[in-house]
């Protein structure tokens, strides 16, 4: 078996280019951006009023005058009014253009206006008040994003301000999730007493869901020649296999052999940690990258988010930000094998506390549901106090 570093590495020269696509503004939230975004013109584009009130030439203020009568009113989304008398106002409305001959905008609840006469109530106007000057967000053709950037809500508000409908971004790869056993049954089936319900699938494909992946869900018996005709279908159509199940050494753990059949190149088969030692990595040639993890739920989820997850965000540019945490207690553990623990998180005066969740097997699907993280806990030690920070993966 390997080390995790080891595994980590091999996975990460494995990482995959898929290009470039073109999507509509509204399906790029999350997606990874593949283009320099430039603003298309000044922002604001003009003095905006940044408050409901009236606009005035602030030096008459400056001069002792305090009553302007109302010219007229300076509505959003209109053109530009002129102010005719400066000793007059204008109302204005926030986002509008600030009337020329105006320098201040005095907001409604500093005034009192009766029989079209303001009368400014505040013991100070300073020019320039409450306008948003044209261009100090953003001059015409000024970068605003660069490619590897994130788009996140406030990133689409961006692109839109900017004119942008459609946006080039990261290509995802396809994904095919294949959970593996004659033990299966589907979620509406009433397994009987020897059977269970697929869950590793659909937890797959939910996690996928969260990276803008819709993969598509294979179930594959223990029948060596049903497999292999399968999973001939499944490499030629997509990118990447997760693999969940059938890569350990039971009597009807197949799927390497015909992995193998089928042109696959194993980079490495087990990993030194618990849980998830059996992990099979490799690659069909001129093929999909192939990632078989251990069956049992806990095995599968703690290599999809600590192997897979990175490999993902390396492959499409996203920015993989690395973290620690603190144990919330003292743990012991005696295998000479890095320990990935469920943990609970909380916040104490800043720090990060990981605390771990009390698993009773691999197989305890009750308690993953209960994790926020992973702390990996690394092999060639067994005592690991609260006093030192380790790699903390949320999930």
């Amino acid at each position: 078996m390997i080390s995790v570093e080891e595994a980590r590495q091999l996975i990460a020269a494995t990482t995959v280019d898929f290009g470039i696509e073109e999507v509509g503004l509204l399906q790029c939230l999350g997606r990874v951006l593949a283009q320099v975004v430039l603003a298309d013109r000044d922002y604001p584009p003009f003095n905006r009023v940044t408050m409901d009130g009236v606009a005035i030439l602030s030096s008459r203020f400056g001069s002792g005058q305090c009553v302007f009568p109302v010219e007229g009113i300076q509505a959003a989304g209109s053109a530009q009014l002129t102010l005719h008398d400066a000793n007059n106002c204008l109302e204005v409305m926030t986002g509008a253009m600030l009337p020329k001959g105006c320098d201040a905008v005095i907001p409604y609840e500093q005034i009192e206006i009766k029989d079209g006469i303001a009368k400014l109530l505040t013991e100070e106007v300073k020019p320039l008040q409450n306008v948003h000057l044209q261009g100090t967000d953003s001059k015409a053709g000024q970068k605003l994003l660069s490619p590897g950037a994130i788009i996140t809500p406030a990133v689409v508000g961006l692109l839109a301000a900017s004119g942008l409908n459609k946006v080039q971004v990261k290509r995802l790869p396809k994904v095919a999730v294949c959970a593996t056993g004659d033990e299966l049954v589907e979620i509406d089936e009433t397994p009987l007493p020897h059977q269970i319900r697929q869950s590793n699938s659909y937890m797959l494909l939910s996690t996928l869901q969260a990276e803008n992946i819709s993969a598509s869900r294979h179930h594959l018996t223990d029948d060596p020649a049903a497999m292999k005709d399968q999973l001939r279908e499944i490499i030629a159509s997509n990118n990447v296999v997760l693999l969940s199940g059938a890569v350990s050494k039971g009597k009807f753990d197949y799927l390497p052999q015909v992995l193998n059949g089928l042109g696959f190149e194993t980079i490495f088969h087990g990993i030194a940690q618990r849980p998830g030692k059996p992990f099979l990595f490799g690659k069909i040639k001129n093929g999909p990258v192939v990632f078989g993890f251990p069956g049992n739920p806990v095995s599968t989820f703690v290599c999809y988010h600590l192997y897979f997850k990175p490999w993902l965000h390396q492959s499409i540019g996203k920015e993989h930000q690395p973290l620690k945490a603190f144990l919330g207690r003292p743990v012991t553990f005696k295998p000479n094998l890095a320990y990935h623990a469920l943990v609970q998180l909380s916040y104490p005066e800043g720090r990060v506390i990981a605390s771990p969740v009390d698993t009773s097997t691999s197989g305890d699907m009750v308690m993953l549901a209960q994790a926020q993280g992973i702390l990996t806990l690394p092999a060639g030690r067994d005592e690991f106090g609260t006093d030192e920070a380790f790699e903390l993966t949320l999930v």
